[in-house]
């Protein structure tokens, strides 16, 4: 029982005090749940990560209910994802009921310019961190600059194209290569050799 409450307020606390949705909150989950309690390793963080981009759901809530699972099971899950998505949940609640009057505010629009500020350099703090702990090999490398050069062009000449769609290719490729290598591995005569 001490672990599902324990899972519960550590989630609910990233939920509520970090702003920027799934990818600001990443550099938090990763300190909160690697660095401090050990949950997880920054592998499986790093894993966790790119499987909760690639499935269903925001990024966040799905990091949360990795990590609960792992350590609670189905109801460690549920935990940790209720304690990711009650604040917000309570939050974005009253600031709809009074959204009009929240923009009337000098003082809440100037505090949420900068906190789009600190938002930016969250993510990018996280992208860095990620780019780190990439493993040091030509394909892996080579996708992170295709990739980066294909947004960096969509970006400039505003072509609309999906990041999911970029994602997706990128896994494409990486699993054709990785097929095509395992049928090369495994067919001695494609090298050049008699199989013996």
């Amino acid at each position: 029982m001490s672990i599902l409450l324990e899972l519960f307020l550590t989630f609910a606390k990233i939920g509520m005090f970090t702003f920027g949705g799934g990818y600001a909150m990443i550099a938090l989950i990763e300190n909160t749940c690697v660095t401090k309690k050990q949950w997880i390793t920054h592998d499986e963080m790093m894993n966790c990560t790119v499987i909760a981009e690639s499935t269903p759901g925001p990024i966040a809530i799905n990091c949360a209910t990795f990590v609960g699972y792992k350590h609670g099971g189905y109801a460690g899950a549920l935990a940790a994802t209720v304690g990711m998505v009650l604040p917000s949940f309570c939050i974005i609640y009253v600031i709809s009921r009074f959204f009009d009057r929240f923009l009337e505010i000098t003082w809440f629009a100037h505090a949420f310019q900068g906190i789009k500020i600190a938002v930016g350099i969250l993510i990018v703090d996280a992208g860095l961190k990620m780019l780190k702990k990439m493993q040091k090999k030509p394909l892996p490398r080579a996708i992170v600059a295709c990739t980066f050069a294909a947004m960096l062009l969509i970006d400039i000449f505003s072509v609309r194209i999906s990041s999911i769609t970029l994602m997706l290719t990128a896994g494409l490729v990486s699993l054709l290569l990785f097929v095509s290598k395992n049928r090369t591995a495994g067919n001695p005569s494609a090298k050049g050799g008699d199989g013996k």
